[in-house]
């Protein structure tokens, strides 16, 4: 037995199919994009320009990274709409 395993229960995940990582993804998305905004006002508070703007990109990835992440989960039905599944 596997650790985080109960016994009688099925495996979540198998080699053939394993957990998907959707939701670890979303969750660290998510926390980038508020890292890199709140950063990103920081830094343009205190005038370093390229710096801003980098973060405004990689928050802008952020945001395209999400979008996707929801479409995959949507794709998937229904089921699996908690985030701590």
């Amino acid at each position: 037995m596997r650790g985080g395993e109960r016994p009688g229960r099925p495996a979540r995940g198998t080699p053939e199919r394993p957990r998907s990582a959707l939701n670890l993804r979303l969750a660290l998305a998510i926390l980038g994009v508020v890292m890199c905004v709140a950063l990103g006002v920081l830094a343009l508070v205190n005038g370093f320009m390229i710096l801003a703007v980098l973060l405004g990109v990689l928050a802008i990835i952020g945001v395209v990274d999400i979008c996707v992440v929801i479409v995959r989960r949507r794709r998937r039905g229904s089921g699996y709409d908690s985030l701590f599944e």
